[in-house]
């Protein structure tokens, strides 16, 4: 998998964990939901992304978002 794809993955399930823990738990744990949102929006403006930077000296094979 390329590291944009992995990128998504996660913060997809992050989302998906975070909501059920709201509906489950707390709803606190939407604020995680809100930090994943608004660090996808930061990210697409700076290019600056730290689940990316993990994930490539984890070995992910860069796309083109995360170049």
């Amino acid at each position: 998998m390329i590291l944009d794809r992995m990128v998504m993955a996660f913060a997809g399930l992050i989302i998906l964990a975070s909501l059920t823990l709201a509906q489950l738990l707390s709803p606190y744990w939407l604020l995680l939901t809100a930090f994943v949102g608004l660090n996808l929006i930061q990210a697409s403006f700076t290019g600056f992304c730290p689940a990316a930077m993990v994930f490539k000296r984890l070995g992910a094979k860069p796309g083109k978002a995360f170049e």
